[in-house]
């Protein structure tokens, strides 16, 4: 067994010595070393020796082992740093020529409507008022009259951590932590992400609100016309046609629904408004005295108006994006076009 061993190691230390690349060392390594490799076999055969040779033999292969793992690390550095020479000698570089810049990332389209839309309603006198996402349902629900078990909450189904902890379904809490905190006049605008069990191309289940509060004395539903009319003109044109419907929202008496004139088809039908000229945007109507009651305020010495409209339903139509999942997917492809 030692002149196999002294065999094996003549023969392996030769065929490292001719070999010139990473792979065929590594081969080497595997054929020599490896769990299947001629070494391993060898040892094997320690189990005929006896009690004497098979310390001895044991030494001799630890010693052959270390020796051809010293060769294999000692030429593959050799390997290396002759391929690395080449590669510099091959190539030129000129040390002179400036760095590459990565390229510069863009605003979220979700960003840059939320930023446009504050500083329209900014140069209104709005202020911009902050909540957090995690909501009491006093402030979520029951302030903005939506009792216990009432149908209305059934719209904004969302995550309850427990019976009274949950994802805010709007921002309109803000509003209300807004008017416990500060006595009239109040005029804010709450931007910030909402949450509600929806996920389809035009709803998610996180999305993002700009909701508007106007309280004072004399506040009436002309005021709220006015205010959402020059919102409408400045963002998306003037002379953009606007239209309130009568709907229904637990906070607000009376309500409506907000439409522009079609932003594509200018008012004259195509699919995206459905032929109508028109489209949705936003809720909207004069605060319920209800609310009032629950912050504190006289609703017989004041009066305002309250609106909401989601941030991406806008971005999907000033930019005309067909899928409100783009806004999410992070594709550096579809976000470099903003």
């Amino acid at each position: 067994m030692r002149e196999q061993l002294d065999q094996l190691l003549q023969d392996a230390l030769r065929e490292i010595a001719s070999a010139n690349s990473e792979d065929s060392l590594q081969e080497l390594r595997v054929k020599y070393l490896g769990k299947k490799g001629a070494l391993t076999s060898l040892m094997k055969g320690l189990g005929s020796l006896s009690a004497d040779e098979r310390p001895l033999v044991g030494q001799m292969v630890n010693t052959v082992k270390s020796q051809l793992e010293e060769k294999l690390d000692e030429t593959l550095t050799g390997v290396r740093e002759a391929a690395k020479s080449e590669r510099l000698q091959s190539e030129r570089l000129d040390v002179t020529l400036p760095g590459r810049r990565g390229g510069r990332g863009t605003k979220h389209p979700v960003s840059l409507v939320i930023e446009e839309i504050s500083e329209i309603f900014g140069s209104l006198g709005f202020q911009v008022a902050e909540g957090p996402e995690i909501e009491l349902d006093f402030y979520n629900f029951e302030a903005l009259n939506f009792p216990k078990d009432h149908p209305a909450r059934d719209m904004q189904d969302t995550f309850f951590v427990d019976d009274n902890i949950l994802l805010r379904t709007h921002t309109s809490p803000v509003q209300v932590r807004t008017m416990l905190k500060h006595a009239p006049p109040v005029r804010i605008i709450s931007p910030g992400t909402v949450y509600r069990c929806d996920s389809d191309a035009t709803h998610s289940p996180m999305f993002h609100q700009i909701e508007g509060l106007m309280v004072d004395k004399g506040v009436t539903f002309g005021d709220l016309k006015g205010v959402l009319t020059t919102f409408v003109n400045q963002y998306f044109g003037k002379g953009t046609g606007v239209r309130l419907r009568p709907s229904f929202f637990p906070f607000t008496e009376p309500s409506a629904e907000v439409d522009i004139a079609c932003v594509m088809c200018r008012g004259t039908g195509c699919r995206v408004c459905k032929q109508s000229g028109w489209l949705e945007i936003l809720g909207a109507g004069m605060i319920d005295p209800e609310v009032y009651r629950h912050v504190g305020y006289d609703p017989e010495s004041i009066s305002g108006f309250a609106f909401g409209m989601g941030i991406e339903r806008i971005a999907m139509l000033k930019y005309g994006i067909g899928d409100m999942r783009l806004l999410f997917e992070n594709d550096v492809r579809f976000l470099s076009q903003f």
